[in-house]
């Protein structure tokens, strides 16, 4: 019995490493927690081809959204740790870490970071009318009268930056949510709102056109797609909201996945059409490797719970 129970043991072993080892054998899952369309399943999509290159089996995408990506994040976290169950996680997550009260999974303790994907800059635009043509003459001109700013809702990183920035120039901003960020932007554009601190990617359209006018980018340094349009940091020193994307798997996947995943990755961040496409978008790809990315989430998490506290913004 115990010889037969030993054997039962050893094939066990023998098959769980030999899964390891040549993984993948299957179509991988690349979850994306919001609707299709918006930036981050785009970038998901043209890493999932990419990556199919390099690993050899399918990679489908999957939205699941709902609660601010925390749909989504919750399903991966209860997926099985083989790695055909991927997250395309956003700063969203980090976020929430303390925006929501009664979140069921732990971000760092529930989730294994694989790779950080790229930097997303915020960019802060205003209505053609503003009498502001520059950070200098629009802080002058929010600390004098009421402005409002819109956003994607309560919580998003349109509310964050706008609240940041209100905070460290004392202005008189006003935060208008609206429910996404679109309808913001359309109501920017009539003129009902003064201003939105809007992911670069989805309003790039409007910058080119000249429909608005883009004052600063959120970054510590300027973005190269736009660069004419300084980093707020220059006039308002100390002033940095990044946006970010990058892929965890749930927590308990096998060292040698998230090494060859990983590995798979770094080679997409290099290939030029990919860094093209993030470019053309204001992004920037990056590619850490596992330990890099863990540490960089352990510094994000309690950056922004600072910028939540600071914005007193709350979700149920």
């Amino acid at each position: 019995m115990g010889r037969l129970l030993a054997i039962l043991i050893s094939s066990l072993w023998v098959c769980g490493t030999y899964a390891q080892t040549n993984w993948p054998q299957k179509t991988i899952s690349l979850i994306v927690p919001f609707a299709p369309g918006g930036s981050t399943d785009i970038t998901a999509r043209l890493l999932a081809q990419k990556l199919k290159i390099q690993l050899g089996q399918n990679v489908v995408v999957d939205n699941k959204p709902g609660a601010g990506g925390n749909t989504g994040a919750q399903y991966v976290v209860n997926a099985p740790s083989d790695g055909y169950t991927l997250l395309m996680a956003t700063s969203t997550l980090a976020t929430n870490m303390s925006l929501f009260k009664n979140l069921t999974f732990d971000l760092q303790k529930d989730l294994v970071p694989i790779s950080q994907i790229a930097l997303i800059p915020n960019v802060l635009m205003v209505n053609n009318d503003l009498p502001a043509n520059n950070m200098i003459e629009f802080i002058a001109l929010a600390k004098q009268k009421e402005l409002f700013y819109g956003s994607a809702g309560n919580g998003s990183s349109q509310h964050l930056s706008g609240a940041l920035l209100n905070s460290m120039i004392s202005g008189k901003m006003t935060h208008v949510p609206y429910k996404g960020g679109a309808p913001a932007n359309v109501d920017l554009l009539a003129g009902q709102i003064h201003l939105v601190v809007s992911p670069l990617v989805e309003v790039l359209s409007y910058i080119d056109s000249g429909k608005l006018k883009p004052l600063g980018v959120t970054t510590k340094s300027r973005t190269p797609r736009l660069a004419n349009v300084p980093a707020i940091d220059e006039v308002l020193p100390g002033y940095e909201v990044v946006l970010w994307n990058g892929i965890l798997a749930p927590a308990k996947t096998p060292s040698p996945i998230i090494s060859k995943l990983g590995i798979a990755i770094k080679k997409v961040m290099i290939d030029p059409e990919f860094q093209k496409i993030l470019e053309e978008q204001g992004s920037k790809a990056v590619g850490s490797s596992p330990l890099e990315f863990k540490e960089f989430i352990a510094n994000e998490v309690p950056k922004w719970a600072r910028i939540v506290q600071i914005s007193g913004a709350k979700v149920e």
